[in-house]
Formats: C-alpha cells, sequence, structure tokens
C-alpha cells in the first residue's frame, strides 16, 4: 500500500511511524516536520480535567488515548533512543474562589457520574500537594491518573522512529489532491511536482479544509482557533506536576518540565489564521497565573508563541474515510492533538491500510449524523 500524508504533525508523524511498521511505502509532504500546533502546545495528557457536559464520547476517546501512552512511548524512546519528556504524575486543578470552587465540583459530580475516579481537595491539601500556590486558593481536585509529555521532543522522537521505519519526507507545502475519475490518487506540490498514492491522509491541522481538487463538500470543516503560550525557566523546583487553574472563570494552566521550563498557557481566540503574538493575550495569561502562583512572576522568561488549533463544528476530531475514494481525513482535534496521538494514530493506520474504521472510532467519522454528539 502507497500513502501519502499531508502534514508532519504529532498526528500525521504517529500514522506514517505506524503504517510504515506495517509495511506500507509512505511519504510525509510538510515543509515543515514537527511545526504548527504541536510545536506550540503544553503537551497536558488530561481528558478528565477537559471533561465537559455531552461530551461523552470525546471522553471515552480521550481515556482510551491516555491509556496507551504508557506502551506507546515506551516503543518509542525503545526504537529511537530518543527521550519524550512523558510523566504520568496526574494533573492538580484549583479554584481560586468561590465561584470557581463551585464550578469544579459540578465537575467533579459528572466525573462521579461517569465512573472517573478524581479526589477532591481542600484548599490546604493543594497547597500540600503544590506549595507554591497562593494562600486564598478554595480548593481543586486530582487527576491522578493523568499526565503530560513534552510536545517539541515528541515530534522529533515521531519524525525519526518514522523515517527509521523507511518514510520518505517530501519537505515542500501540498497545494492539492491529485484527483482522476473521481478518486484521490496523490498530492500536487507547491512549485511543481507530485506524490502518486493509493490512499492520502489529509492531517494537516487548520489547514486541512483549503487544499485545491477536493470537493467543497468533502474538505473537512475544520476552523483555526488561535493560542498563546509563554515559556519560562526557573533553576529551582517550582511546580511538581501540571496545574489548571480557574481564576475568577478564566482558565489556566502551568505545566513544569524535568529541565526547568514551565509553560503557562493557553488562550484561545478566534482570530483566523492569525497567529501574532499580543500584549493583551499574555497580560491575560501572567495576570491569571500570577493569582494562582505568585512566584511565577520571578522565573527567568524564555519565550513567547501563538499556534492555531484544527477545531470542527462540535469540537471533535474528524477521523476516517471520506466521500471521496482514496482521501481520508485525520483533522480537527482542537485541543486535544497531543493527547488524542496514540489512539488516532491507530484508528487512522487500520482505515488507511485495511479500509475499516476501529470500534473506537467510529463516532468520529467525517460524515457522522448531524445529532450526534462528541
Amino acid at each position: 500500500m502507497e500513502i501519502a500524508i499531508i502534514g508532519a504533525g504529532v498526528i500525521g508523524l504517529a500514522t506514517a511511524w505506524r503504517a510504515a511498521a506495517r509495511g506500507a511505502v509512505v511519504t510525509l509532504v510538510d515543509p515543515e516536520p514537527g511545526s504548527g500546533a504541536s510545536a506550540v502546545a503544553a503537551g497536558m495528557l488530561t481528558p478528565v480535567s477537559e471533561v465537559a457536559y455531552g461530551e461523552e464520547r470525546l471522553l471515552a476517546l480521550g481515556l482510551a488515548s491516555r491509556d496507551r501512552y504508557g506502551a506507546f512511548v515506551a516503543e518509542l524512546e525503545e526504537e529511537t533512543g530518543l527521550g519524550t519528556g512523558y510523566r504520568a504524575d496526574g494533573i492538580l486543578e484549583v479554584a481560586f474562589d468561590t465561584d470557581d470552587l463551585r464550578y469544579l465540583d459540578e465537575v467533579r459530580r459528572l466525573q462521579e457520574r461517569w465512573g472517573i475516579p478524581t479526589e477532591a481537595l481542600t484548599g490546604r491539601e493543594c497547597r500540600r500537594l503544590e506549595p507554591m500556590l497562593a494562600p486564598g486558593v478554595r480548593g481543586g481536585l486530582l487527576a491522578s491518573e493523568d499526565g503530560s509529555i513534552d510536545p517539541r521532543r515528541l515530534a522529533p522522537a515521531l519524525l525519526a522512529a518514522a523515517e527509521k521505519r523507511g518514510v520518505r519526507m517530501v519537505r515542500r507545502r501540498a497545494t492539492g489532491v491529485i484527483v482522476e475519475k473521481d478518486v484521490a490518487v496523490g498530492v500536487r506540490l507547491e512549485g511543481g511536482g507530485e506524490v502518486r498514492a493509493e490512499r492520502v491522509l489529509l492531517a494537516a491541522g487548520a489547514w486541512s479544509g483549503g487544499l485545491e481538487g477536493v470537493p467543497a463538500e468533502v474538505l473537512p470543516p475544520v476552523r483555526p482557533v488561535k493560542g498563546q503560550v509563554i515559556r519560562l525557566r526557573t533553576a529551582v523546583p517550582f511546580l511538581r506536576r501540571s496545574t489548571r487553574g480557574l481564576v475568577k472563570g478564566s482558565s489556566i494552566y502551568l505545566v513544569p518540565r524535568a529541565d526547568g521550563e514551565v509553560v503557562v498557557g493557553a488562550t484561545q481566540e478566534e482570530m483566523g489564521f492569525d497567529t501574532r503574538v499580543t500584549a493583551g493575550g499574555l497580560w491575560e495569561l501572567l495576570r491569571d497565573a500570577r493569582e494562582l502562583v505568585p512566584g511565577i512572576t520571578e522565573l527567568e522568561f524564555a519565550e513567547v508563541s501563538a499556534g492555531l488549533r484544527p477545531g470542527s463544528p462540535d469540537n471533535a476530531p474528524l477521523m476516517g474515510p471520506t466521500a471521496l475514494p482514496g482521501l481520508v481525513v485525520g483533522t480537527g482535534h482542537y485541543r486535544n492533538g497531543i493527547l488524542l496521538t496514540p489512539v488516532s494514530a491507530d484508528i487512522l493506520t487500520e482505515v488507511l491500510l485495511d479500509g475499516t474504521v476501529p470500534e473506537v472510532g467510529r463516532p468520529f467519522v467525517p460524515e457522522r449524523p448531524k445529532d450526534e454528539t462528541a
């Protein structure tokens, strides 16, 4: 089976690795592998903390992917000799004031209804786990089975694994899908040239909805959702685990790395394909982070960046075959691209090579029923 994959973010890279391991001849088309949203993401693996009303199927997908991560990372690191910064030490979610705590309590009751284990904590118990938290923090939840990974280490490891399996990299931009006799048969490249294939996977994130050659009704309905992120550095331990917070209704997270980096994010802005870093976005992040963890302002500034998440109409991924024979899509992962990497690679590899959609992926096929909820 010859497969062309448009987009070398973590979803495209992981699928290329898995498909090549099963004997497929795979070509990845991307001018900058591992860039885009994958390079900006903080890497929290937190289906429990992300749970929301009406998203039961998305929660199930997230749990399935989180539970695959340990074996996925072990195989990846053994094959490449590269680390990924994977941690499975839990996520602490805290409330800044009484209203925030009331909301977290509603989340906890929802989690209990779905049989998800989380531990309710008092403010004192939260500060015992994370001494740098503000004295006024009212309480929180501990999702002990959630964790994090460093996407800036994950993506290079996936690229190395894919190349080791013989995946060919074409570092050029795809301008369209080649369609002959109503079948997708390859990828057209910027500046001329093409890549022929029996199957084409469209995994170009927020840019997946604009390729030439694909009928309008087949193009995935994804939109860019901007996220701004701050990276800080510290020479001494600052936080023990990833910490999410609600600060007067606003969400903030801080993700520590073993090398002293602390990632603070992220804004959610419907601004089209705008990747400018703005003073307002950074101010909001630092304002809320300082309320939650006052000592954050003493850390060294390292970097600011902005990326574009691929959002779908129901904020759930679009994965599976399309109405155009030969074309498969894998996009629309929105805030959960890093979390959903292992399960997405498994789903898309089966679709590409076997022509079937595994049960865990059936709610997320592109042409799902209009009344289907995520």
